[in-house]
């Protein structure tokens, strides 16, 4: 172990000592944290990287993270190649900036690492928003451009004042107009000076009788008229501050008014009329009309129209009352007959009928009982009674009548409904013949209720 006390070995343990320590002294000093391992890459493009150095740093906020690592070409434009540190989350919505430091034109990078919530960018891949602040060669620039439109503007003002120039633009078409305009108003104020000296006077005249009357202090003057229309003013201040008094009376119950304003018995009789009323509206509202009408010819001996006009009122879905005007054309019968003699035996046969128009009237009630229906009242001016049933969604009806109990006239009949209110009827009246005016018949009508009413009064006819 002797060599180890040599010099030799102690100059080169002494020189590797020395250079390890630079060396991590240098890594810690190196901006570029790759060198440690600890590491993203990126890499974005931008169309002049002028100012920007290879190994410069990259920062965030002002503190370096990172470095440029590579500055190539690529499509026409500089590709800028970065390492940033390890714990620098970079996000998809990264944003690199292309900031100024100072006025020689050195920039840096300063990058954005994006939204937390966002998706991280994957190592190596490109950030796409890039953004480029204002540089000098950017002032540079802009400065250019302004000092260009403000010497296109300097050439046009010289331009239109000069003479040439003047109907060219439209500045000098304004100073020209303005020149026209003071000229003519010298020329129309140098010779109309005396009208103008009128004018004047006119005007010093209406002033000073605005002034007389202004301070007329007579009777029918302004001043004793505004004080009339101050006092008539003041007096409705004071009407207005008993009505404010009254108004306040009245809400607080006192007097005739107020009691019967405030009072809640009166209120609540007045609701009940109210609500008494309006139900007696809504009932009045819920009552269906119906219009009928319909004619049907007699055959046999008659051989003549029937009509018949009727109105039925129905308060319920259960009842209704039902009114109708016949022209009955067999209303009265009137019969010849011949006595004939036989044999020493007289014999009597009838010969002929005659028959005669007569108004008769119906006046019935019926009750509903699902499809049954009974009728009880003035049938024909004869009391009688009634039944009905209806079949096929009360389509067809069935009907027999039973009236003029003295003569006991039976009719029975059938009612067939057809589309908007129109029906066919068909029957046999007094079945038993002992009025004399047994007839088949056969006719048509029409029913109509009082929305079928309402739609025919307001509907109009197109020009």
């Amino acid at each position: 172990m002797s060599w180890v006390k040599s010099p030799e070995f102690k100059v080169g343990l002494l020189v590797v000592v020395v250079g390890s320590l630079i060396a991590f002294m240098s890594m810690q000093v190196s901006e570029d944290p790759s060198y440690l391992g600890r590491s993203k890459k990126a890499w974005f493009l931008l169309k002049n990287a002028g100012g920007l150095v290879k190994n410069s740093a990259i920062k965030t906020a002002g503190i370096p993270v990172g470095t440029i690592r590579d500055i190539t070409l690529q499509d026409g434009q500089a590709r800028i190649d970065i390492t940033v540190k390890s714990d620098v989350h970079l996000t998809v919505s990264a944003v690199v900036e292309i900031r100024a430091q100072g006025i020689l034109g050195d920039k840096h990078v300063e990058i954005f690492p994006g939204v937390p919530g966002d998706p991280p960018l994957p190592d190596g891949a490109q950030i796409l928003n890039v953004k480029e602040k204002g540089s000098l060669d950017n002032l540079v620039g802009e400065v250019s451009e302004i000092s260009s439109s403000l010497k296109s503007v300097s050439e046009a003002l010289k331009e239109s004042i000069t003479e040439d120039g003047t109907r060219k633009h439209i500045l000098g078409r304004i100073v020209t107009n303005v020149e026209k305009l003071t000229g003519d108003i010298a020329q129309m104020t140098g010779e109309n000076k005396e009208k103008i000296g009128s004018i004047v006077d006119e005007v010093h005249d209406v002033t000073s009788t605005l002034s007389e009357l202004v301070n007329d202090e007579g009777e029918d003057g302004f001043k004793k008229s505004w004080k009339k229309a101050v006092a008539s003013l003041q007096r409705l201040d004071s009407v207005l501050k008993n009505t404010d008094e009254v108004m306040a009376k009245v809400n607080n119950g006192q007097g005739t008014i107020g009691k019967l304003i405030n009072d809640e018995s009166t209120v609540e009789g007045l609701n009940t009329t109210i609500e008494g009323i309006s139900g007696m509206l809504e009932s009045a509202n819920r009552i269906q009309t119906g219009f009928d009408f319909h004619a049907e010819y007699l055959g046999d001996d008659v051989k003549a129209t029937k009509t018949t006009v009727g109105i039925r009122i129905q308060p319920g879905l259960d009842r209704y009352y039902y009114l109708g005007i016949i022209d009955d054309p067999a209303g009265v019968v009137e019969r010849e007959s011949v006595t004939a003699t036989t044999g020493g035996a007289s014999t009597t046969v009838d010969q002929t009928k005659t028959f005669y128009n007569k108004t008769k009237f119906t006046l019935l009630f019926a009750k509903n009982f699902y499809d049954l229906t009974l009728r009880a009242g003035m049938i024909e001016n004869q009391g009688g009674f009634g039944v009905d049933y209806h079949f096929f969604r009360r389509k067809l009806r069935l009907s027999t009548e039973v009236f003029d109990f003295g003569s006991t006239n039976i009719r029975v009949q059938a009612q067939y409904s057809l589309i908007h209110g129109f029906y066919i009827l068909g029957g046999m009246n007094d079945m038993l013949d002992k009025s004399g005016a047994q007839a088949s018949y056969l006719g048509a009508g029409i029913f109509l209720t009082n929305d079928d009413l309402k739609l025919l009064l307001s509907s109009k006819s197109p020009l």
